[in-house]
């Protein structure tokens, strides 16, 4: 995981105290002498390395410094994510590999992108020791040269200049994706839910989530009328065209794919499917279907 650099000084000494206490005691475990009568096998030359190598609380990357997410914002963001063994997540940025580690022991299969080669080999090397290296994968990369069109869940903890840097790339992406963020936003496009943790966690303790929207910006055809939708993001402007009237939609949103508004008395739901869309509309206690085509 990255993060901001102006991280506070004595936490940040804390933070790194902790992880040398950590990372000096498995590099002792590994040193101790085999027994004469059962010689061990040498340790190979990547894992000797991963497991010598000990991160510093804000030692430098290439976009950010490296500041490790607590387990418990972790959990939290991967259950905002309401992540489960078929999804497939990214994680842009993964340090020493918790978040990967973490999703993967939940039974997803998880990705990791990381441009220090050493952060690299640490995290295959964590992911062995937890027993998720067949679920695990760990690349030396560019985040922003990257292909991460095939998850269902990203997660991240960046800077909201590279969030939004980003931004493009994940707008694109299939209606329905969770992204979720560690303490950092998006600029505009306003979180769908945002949730903060206790506890084991003194700092960077919040979660934003987001929800890939539809594309449903242009005019629909209804039976009874065109359908004029603006988009901004997940927020829904537009009206309805009728005949002998004009009706401006309200409380217009996107959830994925899933859509709703509401106009002239009547609300609607239903699912975004490419060029059409379908789902019921109620009128009190009447409830009928409805279907709507794009116009091209």
């Amino acid at each position: 995981m990255l993060a901001l650099q102006g991280i506070h000084k004595s936490r940040a000494v804390a933070a790194a105290f902790t992880l040398v206490v950590l990372f000096a005691s498995v590099s002792f475990a590994w040193a101790q002498p085999a027994k004469k009568e059962a010689p061990a096998a040498k340790e190979a030359p990547a894992a000797a390395a991963a497991s010598a190598f000990m991160p510093e609380v804000g030692q430098s990357g290439k976009d950010v410094v490296w500041v490790p997410t607590a387990l418990t914002l972790v959990n939290k963001m991967l259950d905002m994510a309401k992540l489960t063994p078929q999804d497939i997540l990214y994680d842009l940025g993964s340090g020493d590999g918790r978040t990967v580690i973490t999703a993967a022991k939940r039974g997803a299969r998880a990705f990791g992108i990381e441009y220090n080669p050493d952060m690299v080999e640490l995290s295959k090397h964590n992911a062995a020791k937890e027993g998720v290296a067949a679920k695990a994968t760990f690349d030396k990369a560019d985040i922003f040269q990257t292909d991460f069109s095939k998850a269902t869940v990203i997660t991240l903890f960046l800077l909201p200049e590279l969030n939004v840097k980003l931004r493009p790339t994940i707008l694109d992406m299939k209606p329905g994706t969770r992204v979720v963020a560690n303490s950092f936003d998006m600029g505009d496009w306003k979180p769908d839910q945002t949730a903060r943790v206790e506890g084991n966690c003194e700092t960077w303790c919040t979660a934003y989530l987001w929800i890939v929207p539809a594309k449903v910006a242009g005019t629909w055809k209804l039976p009874h009328g065109d359908l004029t939708l603006t988009q901004q993001y997940q927020t829904l402007a537009g009206e309805l065209r009728m005949r002998d009237k004009t009706l401006a939609i309200s409380s217009g949103k996107l959830d994925g794919e899933n859509i709703s508004f509401s106009v002239g008395g009547v609300s609607y739901s239903g699912r975004v499917r490419g060029d059409a869309m379908d789902g019921m509309m109620a009128a009190g206690a009447t409830r009928s279907p409805w279907s709507a085509a794009r116009n091209k």
